[in-house]
């Protein structure tokens, strides 16, 4: 039976959509880098069906791009990319994370990852950290729809705050802006919160997006 015939072992696909995810938002997969179905096989030890679902799926969430004739890359972060997605953040994530205060959810969970991005020993993985983060602040805003939408920004936008820390090194100054983030948050003081989010979101876009390409 062919490779084209036989379905991806879930297990499998999501070894390599983990595996490739990783690769690509800690650089070790570099922007533009081509992906090649049998080399990433190979690799894995897989067979390249796993492969072909996973970078079908890291195409849908923006963190590969599919060409029909070049096949599929990483995805090259400019500044129309950049913005559309933080464009939409600042509207959705800021709102989210009122309803989660007005909601009473706990934050433990942003806590924890707050203090992994302290001690987070490269952008790579103080950037999942961040991932994370902000993920743990809108989570428990009550709207699956929203959750949803929110989530399936967050690869690229884990992957735009990496190429933003290469043009500047802002990451200290975005670490103190989540401390006071989460303390309004803990304090149940949702219009504070949401305020220092927005904040927090235009001024990335504000020191980043001039110096992308784009």
């Amino acid at each position: 039976m062919s490779d084209q015939m036989v379905a991806a072992p879930a297990s499998r696909t999501e070894f390599v959509l983990a595996t490739v995810r990783r690769m690509i938002l800690t650089g070790e997969l570099a922007p533009g880098q081509q992906l090649v179905e049998t080399e990433l096989a190979e690799r894995f030890g897989v067979s390249k069906t796993p492969v072909r679902e996973a970078l079908k799926t890291l195409a849908g969430s923006g963190l590969v791009t599919m060409s029909q004739f070049k096949g599929a890359s990483v995805r090259i972060v400019d500044a129309d990319m950049a913005y559309s997605v933080y464009d939409l953040r600042l509207v959705l994530e800021p709102a989210a994370l009122a309803r989660a205060v007005r909601a009473g959810a706990g934050f433990d969970k942003a806590a924890a990852e707050l203090e992994k991005a302290a001690q987070a020993r490269s952008d790579a993985e103080r950037s999942m950290a961040n991932r994370d983060f902000h993920r743990a602040l809108y989570a428990g805003c009550g709207n699956p729809l929203m959750v949803q939408t929110l989530d399936g920004l967050r690869d690229q936008a884990a992957l735009i705050t990496v190429a933003g820390w290469g043009i500047t090194a802002s990451w200290r100054d975005e670490a103190a802006e989540h401390a006071a983030i989460l303390a309004a948050a803990r304090k149940s003081d949702a219009a504070q919160a949401a305020g220092l989010l927005q904040q927090h979101i235009q001024s990335f876009i504000d020191r980043v997006f001039a110096e992308l390409p784009g």
